[in-house]
């Protein structure tokens, strides 16, 4: 007598159940697909294409000038003629004597200038021979002068300047009078500087150990100090 055996029935896999329910939702996905862009469309905001036309510049003739003839070259200047050297009868004993002090002494020289021609000069900048030029000889005062006399307005802005004057001076050193030769382009900075040179000594001028009033040209200058 045979005796059954028990059959057992097989379950599905998974991925056996993937595979059976892949049509139903890849239509899924499609349909879900479609409402989302559907729904981008009707939301998304209206767009516009930007002008991308060119702008073109009209070209104008332009009339060239005549061409200009260059001249000929002038002719050449006649050479001169040869100097010729012309016959001259000289004592061949003819001599020059040296020029010594004895021969020419002092008293015999020309006196210097009197009062009238310095009165002369000093009427205006007037060009006087020395040998020796004036020197400034209160340095300090001056330098303390243009720090004094300097506008604030322009030293606190940073602003210098440099005025070209003349000075009148006498036999004695003193500065009787100024005269602005250029302008620093600053009205105040140039009246300040006729106010340094009013306290301004210097050594007097000399020619042949004679003092005389000269006029000399000499720079005032205001800067700032770093």
């Amino acid at each position: 007598m045979s005796t059954a055996q028990p059959t057992l029935a097989l379950q599905p896999s998974a991925n056996d159940r993937f595979k059976e329910g892949f049509g139903a939702l890849f239509w899924e996905c499609i349909a879900l697909a479609v409402a989302i862009h559907f729904a981008v469309i009707a939301v998304w905001p209206s767009m516009s294409a930007a002008d991308l036309s060119v702008t073109t510049v009209a070209l104008h003739t332009v009339d060239l000038p005549p061409e200009i003839e260059i001249p000929a070259a002038p002719p050449p200047i006649a050479r001169p003629a040869v100097p010729v050297v012309g016959a001259a009868m000289m004592d061949e004993a003819l001599t020059i004597p040296a020029t010594t002090f004895e021969a020419n002494p002092v008293e015999t020289l020309p006196p210097p200038a009197n009062a009238s021609r310095a009165a002369d000069i000093a009427a205006a900048p007037h060009f006087t021979p020395y040998e020796v030029a004036p020197k400034l000889v209160n340095r300090a005062e001056v330098a303390r002068a243009l720090v004094e006399y300097y506008p604030p307005l322009l030293r606190n802005a940073g602003i210098g300047g440099r005025v070209m004057m003349w000075f009148y001076i006498d036999t004695e050193g003193r500065v009787l009078r100024t005269q602005v030769f250029q302008s620093s382009g600053y009205p105040n900075l140039d009246a300040a500087a006729q106010q340094v040179a009013e306290i301004m000594r210097f050594s007097p001028a000399l020619n042949r150990d004679q003092k005389i009033p000269v006029w000399v040209q000499l720079p005032v200058v205001f800067e700032i100090e770093n």
